[in-house]
């Protein structure tokens, strides 16, 4: 199929400002179709969910179908996907379920290339319940997380693995599937996979990526701001997580304290229809028109990275941190002498959005020898294009000139 990156540019009003977005990793701008799937949601007749009134209709049928609509992202069952705040929110709770079976003696492996919301929820139930942290880590040379580095910290005592599909400051994305074999030959250890980097540039396999547990965010692939997750219904029946006693006890309700935010719900549902439909096609299932669609965008995306990293190996004074073999269209720049954030701030009096920081990627920045600080962050998007990318290299050369 051919990739048409102009209609899904018409489809977002932000990008009529003509700013060139590079902050993509950060939350991606909203198409009208999903501003307006919100809208239709909260201006339509709404209530508690029921079988009853139009309202109570209204509300069943949204969550049902946002239920439905991630199954078909992630290839995971409705009966699975739990509504979140954040992915931050979701994993702090799973953390805190699990974390009643743990004992003193038990290990937590993390992964100093994760996200911090993939690592304080369980570093902080560990001390809890007296288990101890096993750390992961990455080649700072490379950006690479060999599933050995995990492999070699796994024993009996193993009770859970978080480690992310894609890192959200560097795009390394681990063999997140070799990792889960290694996990599962450890008959009491789960894998908990954010995901919420990867599922914006990637198809996302649940079954194929071995992972038991599986966050994202919406908002990071042209969706609204919450959280979700994903595993199967069986296991998510063995988690008693605390509740309201009146409050349903059925998965995955048990994990979604009060009332629905349905427009919210509406809006992913409308932003995962928006990717589907990039794959051109209007009669297969939505789970084969997103394969289609990734498919599409990973080579458009790809494209895109090599024209900006063939710009940057022209300039002189720049450092690309990113340099997994396999990894998502987000690269992390630091310059000789020269500070990120100002160029974060010099590209953007120039109408190009690429911020500058540690992005919570705290633990991955200080084993780069980056300390806190961090570097400036060029993520691609879907809707990004050659005349984004050029804007980029030139505003960056003016940069290193000043």
């Amino acid at each position: 199929m051919t990739y048409d990156v102009g209609a899904l540019r018409a489809e977002i009003p932000a990008l009529v400002s003509g700013v060139a977005h590079f902050d993509g990793p950060g939350g991606t701008q909203t198409p009208a179709r999903v501003a307006g799937a919100i809208a239709d949601a909260l201006t339509g007749p709404l209530s508690i969910r029921g079988r009853l009134t139009p309202g109570e209709v209204n509300a069943e049928n949204l969550v049902q179908g946002f239920r439905q609509a991630v199954a078909d992202l992630v290839g995971g069952d409705p009966s699975g996907v739990v509504f979140g705040r954040s992915a931050t929110q979701l994993t702090y709770d799973v953390a805190r379920a699990l974390a009643k079976d743990w004992a003193p003696g038990d290990e937590v492996v993390v992964s100093r290339l994760d996200h911090d919301a993939n690592i304080r929820p369980w570093v902080q139930a560990a001390e809890r319940a007296g288990a101890h942290v096993r750390w992961a880590d990455f080649d700072p040379e490379t950006g690479e997380l060999p599933s050995s580095a995990v492999g070699a910290l796994l024993t009996e005592r193993t009770r859970l693995v978080a480690v992310t599909a894609a890192s959200n400051l560097t795009g390394t994305v681990p063999d997140v599937a070799g990792i889960a074999r290694l996990v599962h030959r450890h008959p009491r250890a789960l894998l908990h996979v954010d995901g919420v980097h990867y599922a914006a540039h990637a198809f996302v396999d649940l079954a194929r990526l071995g992972a038991d547990f599986f966050v994202c965010s919406p908002y990071k692939f042209l969706g609204p701001h919450h959280g979700v997750l994903t595993a199967s219904p069986r296991l998510l029946e063995q988690l008693r997580p605390d509740k309201l006693l009146p409050s349903t006890d059925a998965v995955p309700e048990r994990f979604e304290l009060g009332t629905l935010p349905y427009e919210l719900l509406a809006g992913t549902t409308a932003a995962i229809d928006v990717l589907a439909g990039l794959s051109g096609d209007t009669t297969g299932g939505r789970r084969d028109r997103l394969r289609t669609a990734f498919a599409a965008i990973e080579r458009h995306e790809e494209a895109l990275r090599e024209r900006l990293e063939a710009g940057l190996a022209e300039l002189s004074g720049v450092t690309v941190r990113s340099r997994a073999a396999r990894r998502t269209p987000t690269l992390l720049l630091t310059f000789d002498g020269r500070e990120a954030a100002h160029a974060s701030v010099y590209l953007a009096d120039r109408g190009v959005h690429a911020p500058a920081g540690s992005f919570y990627a705290l633990e991955a920045s200080r084993h780069l020898g980056l300390g806190d600080t961090g570097g400036l962050r060029v993520g691609l998007s879907p809707y990004n294009d050659k005349d984004d990318v050029d804007r980029l290299l030139e505003g960056l050369a003016a940069f290193l000139r000043s």
